[in-house]
C-alpha cells in the first residue's frame, strides 16, 4: 500500500463563481500550502493552469486575482450600485449575454458574418471565445507547463505542481484528461475544458476528438486525479461552488431549476471517500494474507508451487502497489448563498467578482483553522 502522502487541490466548474476559488487559493497561498497536484474542470481548469504556471512567483495568488479582475465588468448604469446581489446579477447577466465580455466572449450575432445564421432558431455556438483565449495566453505561462518527469511524485517549492484538467468527449461520452505528467499543456486544451453547451459555448477539436466542458461528466474531478495518480495516498482540498445543503424547498420553476442545477454540480465525492476506506481495509487484509502465505511458503516450500506463488505475487503487486492510493483526508471549502439566481454563474460584474473573492478567502480561512 501507499506510504507517502500527496496533497491535491481540486477546483470545480462554475463560470463566474470561479472567482470564489481565487479567494480560496489566496488563503491557501497565504498559509504556505503546497500542492503536488492541482486539478480542475471548466473555469476550475483555467484557475488550475494559472496557479500551476505561477507557483514559482513571489505571490502565485496575485496573478490569479489579476485574471479575475480582468474578467470583471463595470456596468455603465446609474442604478447598478444601488442594486442588491440578485438584481445586480440579473442586470450583469443580461448585459453580458447581449454585449459579451471583452476579455472572455463575444456574442456571435455581433460578428460580421452573423447573416449566415437562420432566421429561426439560435445559432450554435452562441458565443465566440477568442477574447478568452487571448486572456488565458496572457496569464498562463505555458513554458512552466511543459511535460514533467512522470516519475516525480513530490516537488520542492520551486517546481511546478502536476496539472490535471478534464473535458468531455462529445461523441464517446467519456472523460478526456489533460495531464502535464504526460503531455505539454497548451491553450486549446485549457479552452477545451470550458465548452459549456448549456450557455452556448462551443466545442474544441483536438486531434480527432470534439470536446466539451468536463463538468458534464464530473464537476469535481477527484476520480480522474486518482486514476492519473494511483500510487500515493492523498490529502485533498476541494472547493465546492454549489451549495450542498438548502433548507428551503423551491416555490416555482426557476427556483426548482436553480436547486436542480446545484444538485447536479455540487461535490459528490463522499462516496469516493467511503469506497477508499473500504479499499484500504481490503488492502490491509490482503497484505496480511500475502505476508502470511509468503512466510508459510518459505517455511514449507511444498505448500504452494512456485508458479502459482509467482502469479499471486504479481496480482498482489498490481492491486497493492500500482492501484493502492487511499484518500486519507478531505478538506472542503464550501460556498453558501445569501440570495439565489439561476444564472448567478454568469454574473461578471466587478462588485460580484470582488465579493466572491472575499467570500472564498474568508471561508477558506475558517476551514483551514479547523484543519489544524
Amino acid at each position: 500500500m501507499a506510504e507517502e502522502l500527496e496533497t491535491v487541490l481540486v477546483m470545480q466548474g462554475g463560470g463566474s463563481l470561479g472567482a470564489y476559488e481565487c479567494g480560496v487559493y489566496k488563503a491557501l497561498s497565504k498559509r504556505g500550502k503546497k500542492f503536488d497536484i492541482v486539478a480542475g474542470t471548466s473555469i476550475g481548469a483555467i484557475n488550475a493552469a494559472i496557479i500551476t504556471s505561477s507557483i514559482a512567483d513571489d505571490d502565485p495568488s496575485k496573478k490569479l486575482e489579476d485574471f479575475w479582475l480582468t474578467l470583471a465588468q463595470s456596468i455603465d448604469s446609474p442604478i447598478a450600485f444601488s442594486l442588491n446581489d440578485k438584481n445586480r446579477a440579473i442586470l450583469s447577466t443580461t448585459f453580458s449575454a447581449t454585449w459579451g465580455n471583452p476579455n472572455a466572449f463575444i456574442p456571435n450575432w455581433l460578428l460580421p458574418d452573423n447573416l449566415k445564421f437562420p432566421i429561426f432558431g439560435l445559432p450554435y455556438p452562441l458565443f465566440d471565445l477568442t477574447p478568452l483565449k487571448e486572456t488565458v495566453s496572457r496569464f498562463v505561462d505555458f513554458d512552466r507547463l511543459k511535460r514533467r518527469n512522470e516519475g516525480l511524485m513530490h516537488n520542492n517549492s520551486s517546481d511546478t505542481p502536476r496539472l490535471i484538467m478534464t473535458s468531455t468527449d462529445i461523441q464517446r461520452c467519456e472523460a478526456v484528461v489533460f495531464d502535464n505528467n504526460r503531455t505539454d499543456i497548451e491553450r486549446d486544451q485549457i479552452i477545451a475544458c470550458v465548452g459549456f453547451p448549456f450557455y452556448g459555448i462551443g466545442w474544441t477539436k483536438i486531434a480527432d476528438r470534439y470536446l466539451w466542458d468536463g463538468s458534464l461528466l464530473s464537476n469535481t474531478p477527484l476520480v480522474e486525479v486518482i486514476d492519473a495518480s494511483p500510487v500515493l495516498d492523498k490529502k485533498v482540498y476541494i472547493v465546492n461552488l454549489f451549495p450542498h445543503y438548502q433548507q428551503e424547498i423551491p416555490n416555482d420553476m426557476i427556483e426548482a431549476w436553480h436547486r436542480a442545477r446545484d444538485i447536479m454540480y455540487t461535490d459528490k465525492t463522499a462516496s469516493n471517500v467511503r469506497t477508499s476506506k473500504i479499499i484500504s481495509k481490503y488492502l490491509s487484509l490482503l497484505k496480511d494474507m500475502h505476508d502470511y502465505m509468503t512466510s508459510s511458503t518459505i517455511q514449507s516450500p511444498n505448500k504452494l508451487n512456485n508458479e502459482k506463488l509467482a502469479k499471486i505475487e504479481e496480482e498482489y503487486n498490481k492491486l497493492a502497489h500500482q492501484r493502492g492510493a487511499v484518500i486519507q483526508d478531505i478538506v472542503r471549502i464550501e460556498r453558501t448563498e445569501e440570495s439565489r439566481f439561476l444564472f448567478e454563474d454568469a454574473d461578471f460584474s466587478f462588485e460580484t467578482i470582488k465579493k466572491l473573492i472575499a467570500q472564498g478567502y474568508n471561508d477558506a480561512e475558517r476551514a483551514l483553522t479547523k484543519d489544524r
